[in-house]
């Protein structure tokens, strides 16, 4: 794709004054800044190629270049850097520009602050694991819903020290890396000013202080290793492979971090009987010959207990009979699937000598014959 217009870039025309195409660009800065439009890949493009376009327009040799031959003229890597990200960015401008800006951020004015609040990343403790687990549910379970206790292993906060891992409150010293702050700062110029980038203190973990006598009961770790029981109600209508978070439920975190979670992974047992379809329940019935021909009332169980079925004369093989609101109550609650009783002639491997002579005689009438 074709590079744009520097000029077009920045809104200014070929005549601009250095003041001008320096405005022009503290504005697309701002508007485009990743401080404000986080997660927007638009808006880093555009002002990854505003910086670009400044880098080239704010030089009167590489101005010149560009405005006697264009892109052309320019020599990338020399004449302009292609910045792949905008660390790219605030890093070459420290070294090209020096302090074009001041001292001050040209931020300063959007956040309200010092441009040493850009990065600034408060400790908030180390968050706890997630744990996964699986859960057996039979079809009934499934149908209705229900509540099951479970017990695991997981890591709680020490009750002994409150999570602090410390033997009591006068068990701490102030961190040498840090001072006590919590925070390593690192001071960076650019374009923009000077940036003050602050992470959390890796040899305190953010608190800024040290255990110097940890607690008996955590060994200074703040969480212990401990079965729990944890109760889980689990909707009706979850299907196998389905699964459920519970939040903060999870592993305990540090130094007041927040607890992980437990994703709980539905698995549906075989069931005796039925086969699952969707909300529907299948389930095989056989019966003889003659009360196919005949019709009867049998009993056949469901996920409810037992319940009667009348069979119509004349039911053939291979038919289904359908339960209404027998099977699985839906997800979302409003109403239930139903069972669907499949038909099977049972055929005798065995049979009495009377019986034989009966088939033979039942087989000679009329009705016996196929296509009748």
């Amino acid at each position: 794709m074709a590079k744009r217009d520097y000029y077009e870039i920045l809104g200014v025309s070929k005549d601009a004054s250095p003041e001008e195409i320096k405005k022009a660009y503290r504005k697309l800065a701002m508007q485009y800044h990743p401080d404000r439009n986080q997660g927007d890949k638009d808006a880093e493009e555009k002002f990854k190629e505003a910086a670009e376009a400044y880098e080239v327009l704010s030089n009167p040799e590489k101005k010149a270049k560009y405005d006697r031959y264009g892109h052309s003229g320019l020599r990338g890597g020399e004449d302009f850097h292609s910045y792949q990200n905008v660390n790219d960015i605030f890093s070459h401008f420290s070294d090209i520009f020096g302090g074009a800006f001041g001292g001050s951020s040209i931020f300063d004015d959007f956040f309200g602050t010092s441009s040493s609040g850009r990065s600034r990343q408060r400790a908030t403790g180390q968050p706890g694991s997630d744990l996964k687990i699986t859960l057996k549910l039979t079809l009934e379970e499934i149908a209705k819903g229900t509540t099951k206790k479970v017990k695991i292993k997981k890591y709680n906060k020490c009750s002994t020290c409150n999570g602090t891992g410390a033997k009591s409150s006068s068990s701490f010293k102030t961190c040498s890396a840090c001072n006590g702050t919590g925070e390593i700062r690192q001071v960076s110029r650019s374009i923009f000013g000077q940036f003050v980038n602050i992470q959390p203190c890796n040899n305190c973990g953010g608190t800024g202080k040290i255990i110097s006598e940890p607690c008996s009961a955590c060994k200074g770790d703040g969480r212990v290793h401990e079965e729990s029981t944890i109760k889980i109600n689990v909707p009706a209508g979850v299907s196998d492979g389905n699964y459920m978070t519970l939040r903060g439920e999870g592993n305990a975190g540090k130094n007041g971090g927040p607890a992980g979670d437990i994703i709980v992974v539905f698995e549906e047992l075989t069931h005796e009987y039925f086969t699952r379809d969707g909300d529907n329940i299948i389930y095989d019935l056989y019966i003889s010959y003659p009360d196919a021909v005949l019709g009867t009332e049998v009993e056949v169980p469901t996920l409810n207990g037992r319940a009667k079925l009348k069979i119509e004369p004349g039911t053939t093989a291979g038919k289904y009979l359908k339960m209404r609101e027998k099977g699985i109550q839906h997800l979302n609650g409003h109403g239930a699937g139903d069972q669907l009783v499949r038909i099977n002639i049972h055929v005798p491997k065995v049979i009495t000598q009377k019986e034989k002579e009966l088939l033979k005689e039942l087989q000679k009438q009329p009705n016996m014959k196929i296509g009748n």
